[in-house]
């Protein structure tokens, strides 16, 4: 025999929200508070994407004390998503405004970079490092 089920299902069901339910449904300030942590999220992702490209050249143009500063400048950052878990402390913030959790929910990149941003950037900054070093070691 089949039961069918009852419909005031379990105490966890009738609890359970669903996650739009979760999200601020004011689409007035939802949107714009959204592109606004998206802005300074991406913003603040060039400053550290072009420290990280920056180091290299800087270093072959001998130029070591900018080369210092651009090294610094991205271990204060990881020190912050170290702190953080991992994640970027304005990753939690856009996520108040959208149930979307693609990997670029929170940034203006394309899908595929900030799916990897962290094996691409953390590979080119250790090299970056290391070219720095031998650099600096061998002129």
């Amino acid at each position: 025999m089949h039961k069918v089920p009852s419909s005031r299902g379990s105490a966890r069901a009738r609890s359970a929200k669903p996650i739009d339910s979760m999200v601020r449904e004011d689409h007035a300030t939802v949107l714009p508070a959204l592109r606004a942590v998206k802005v300074v999220h991406t913003l603040a992702w060039s400053v550290f994407a072009g420290c990280i490209v920056a180091l290299p050249v800087a270093a072959y143009l001998g130029n070591f004390r900018l080369a210092a500063i651009l090294i610094a400048s991205v271990l204060v950052e990881v020190l912050v998503l170290f702190a953080n878990h991992f994640r970027c402390p304005l990753t939690d913030v856009a996520a108040r405004y959208t149930s979307d959790r693609r990997a670029n929910f929170d940034i203006y990149l394309p899908l595929w970079i900030a799916r990897y941003n962290k094996e691409i950037f953390g590979s080119l900054f250790v090299a970056g490092v290391l070219f720095t070093i031998f650099r600096w070691r061998f002129t």
